[in-house]
């Protein structure tokens, strides 16, 4: 019987038939090593100084398939190749970490920061409709839900560097058509359009962080590029409405075009390529060159990586889809995310109105509502960063040095209660119309818990499904930003039939429904891992 591997050894956009669970195997011709190396038996248990006290933590290290060309196989130097992304210097993986979260912080950035200028373009065309004015904001997340269909299998198949950099490209060329809309119909159309350029950063940065580092490492990692997706969103609205007031609607996009070319032209000249089967497929076309050899095949190709790019694209796009209805556990928590992310632009699209109408605040003041949501996202990624990574392995070392993915929805529970709690103090403060200070600090736990859900959760997808990551994460990204798109369209109408108090109860009361996802996929989501074990061909 051939070794299997139970971990994450695989990059999450490249599905091969290296074995990620117990029951798989990995093909016979691929040489990997039985065990760990000798001289390094610190991969087995945390190490530890004298006194019992804990010197780094650390999981047990993912072997690699090797090179064996007396084989004809191409693969890794050794389980210490430079060459390997995770053996990267620190320096290398946190300035490629760092360039794909800055554009992760932009693209969502640009999600909402037309907000508070929305007011601003109905006046110039002659819009009335409320609906027709929030879709303006919406339609540029409705641009996530299209894009990471096709962006995730193109990485796959030609790597993250090149894509990552083409539709960065496109997310700045979009914004001159935003910029330079004749009338609102088409800028709804130039903003979906946007926004799936710049999707790309969300779909491949999750990838990245598995090609980089290993599972002890991720959840910091991941607290870091999850900030983007979230704060952004918040900073937009506070930046849009000044720029609004001072310089005019238009100028919200010039000033995104200005700070996205500055961003793409640094991962243009910076990222490196990361996805592991895609370097030593450039590996073995070098070495099949230099040596005459076309007998040479990557470690990672199968008979499926030996088809046209077409087939491989067609067979690809619906591995999301896939996901979302063959798995339980992926269902299940996409709708979770996906009802949080879109109570999320259904508050942005509606603090505008509430702390002007309300509030009576100006334009550009009315971005500085959303101060209580940041500052909770800050409070809830410092807490997740610096205890998320130990939690794992303080629960791995007391079950027997034994890594359950599961492990990692441990803090989704400990922040998912604050959503609801933010919701109830948020609608009735302003129902009661209290001090304005009020209802901005009741948006504090919203942004505290939903950080913690969020990243909790696309964490645990990554290590639960290693080798279906990319499809995973999609399907996670496609169901919320459908969510996030049209929920908001809902809002007007919600308010004006219950008021502040009751609509925003009722939000409440079903983010509070949803919380037993987590809880109940904590405690049996193993067990549904293997009896729904997930096989997309």
């Amino acid at each position: 019987m051939a070794s299997t591997v139970t971990s994450d050894q695989d990059s999450p956009d490249v599905e091969v038939p290296i074995a990620v669970d117990p029951q798989e195997e990995i093909p016979a011709q691929i040489p990997i090593h039985s065990e760990a190396p000798q001289d390094e038996p610190s991969q087995n248990r945390p190490q530890r100084k004298q006194g019992g006290r804990r010197e780094k933590h650390r999981l047990k290290k993912d072997v690699l398939p090797e090179q064996d060309l007396d084989k004809g196989i191409v693969g890794w130097e050794g389980q210490d190749d430079p060459e390997y992304p995770r053996n990267y210097t620190s320096l290398r993986k946190w300035t490629i970490l760092s360039l794909v979260s800055s554009m992760t912080l932009i693209s969502p950035f640009a999600s909402s920061v037309f907000a508070p200028a929305v007011r601003f373009a109905d006046v110039d065309f002659n819009n009335t409709s409320t609906i027709l004015g929030a879709f303006v904001v919406s339609a540029y997340v409705l641009g996530y839900a299209v894009g990471p269909l096709f962006l995730s299998p193109l990485s796959e198949i030609y790597g993250r560097r090149i894509v990552l950099s083409i539709a960065s490209l496109h997310f700045v060329v979009w914004q001159i058509g935003c910029a330079l809309a004749p009338n609102i119909s088409s800028l709804i159309v130039f903003r979906l359009l946007t926004g799936m350029g710049g999707s790309a950063c969300l779909t491949i940065g999750g990838g990245t962080i598995a090609d980089l580092f290993e599972k002890e490492q991720r959840g910091l990692a991941m607290s870091i590029f999850t900030a983007g997706p979230l704060f952004g969103p918040v900073l937009g609205p506070i930046c849009g409405g000044f720029i609004a007031q001072g310089a005019g609607w238009r100028w919200v996009f010039w000033t995104l075009l200005i700070v996205a070319a500055t961003c793409t032209g640094l991962i243009l000249i910076f990222y490196r390529e990361t996805n592991h089967a895609v370097l030593i497929r450039q590996k073995t076309r070098r070495l099949a060159r230099d040596l005459e050899r076309d007998d040479l095949t990557s470690c990672y190709d199968n008979v499926l990586d030996r088809r046209s790019a077409r087939t491989l694209l067609s067979r690809s796009l619906g591995r999301p889809l896939k996901m979302l209805f063959l798995s339980p556990i992926v269902g299940l928590l996409a709708i979770y995310v996906a009802v949080i992310f879109g109570c999320l632009y259904l508050l942005f699209t509606t603090i505008t109105t509430v702390f002007q109408e309300t509030y009576h605040w100006s334009p550009d003041l009315t971005g500085l509502a959303y101060i209580g949501l940041g500052l909770g996202l800050m409070c809830g990624q410092a807490l997740f960063g610096l205890t998320s990574d130990r939690i794992v392995v303080r629960l791995t070392e007391a079950n027997n040095d034994v890594y359950q993915p599961e492990m990692r929805l441990t803090m989704c529970l400990l922040f998912a209660f604050f959503v609801p709690i933010s919701f109830f103090w948020y609608g009735w403060s302003i129902e009661a119309k209290a001090q304005w200070v009020v209802p901005i600090i009741g948006l504090l736990p919203f942004g505290f818990g939903m950080i913690g859900i969020f990243t909790s959760i696309q964490t645990y997808i990554i290590d639960a499904y290693s080798q279906y990551a990319a499809s995973g994460i999609a399907a996670v990204t496609v169901t919320r930003s459908f969510f996030g798109a049209f929920l908001p369209l809902a809002g007007p109408s919600l308010y004006r039939s219950l008021g502040y108090g009751w609509g925003n109860s009722l939000l409440g009361f079903l983010t509070l429904a949803l919380i037993p996802a987590p809880v109940l996929l904590r405690q049996y989501g193993g067990s549904l891992r293997q009896r729904y074990p997930v096989e997309l061909g």
